[in-house]
């Protein structure tokens, strides 16, 4: 980054700022199969795998002992994937957008 030009740079951030995904598109949060007894003896799935999977929403928050847990119907799983993938690629892009702002910076140069 140190060799491209200041004006390549701004161009580069520009280009970046267009891939960003919608904002209303984001989530945060991991995406954890389970499988759960249901608790009859007779059930299958008491020697089994258990009934699923299920599909839960884990979502880490400052201060909190245990990540929170929301159930997502199978029929959200795909588009909730598809939030989740956005948000990382939201993180991923403001990331290299704040590498060159630091260059940018560091050269005296204006934001």
């Amino acid at each position: 980054m140190k060799k491209q030009s200041s004006a390549h740079l701004k161009r580069h951030r520009q280009e970046l700022l267009r891939k960003l995904p919608s904002l209303t598109e984001i989530l945060r949060g991991s995406l954890i199969e389970r499988y759960k007894r249901c608790g009859k003896q007779t059930c299958w799935c008491a020697t089994g795998k258990g009934h699923g999977p299920k599909y839960y929403l884990s979502v880490s928050r400052p201060g909190a002992s245990r990540p929170e847990m929301d159930y997502v119907p199978q029929e959200y799983k795909e588009h909730v994937e598809l939030l989740l993938a956005n948000y990382k690629s939201a993180r991923e892009i403001l990331e290299d957008i704040c590498s060159i702002n630091r260059e940018l910076l560091s050269r005296r140069e204006e934001l």
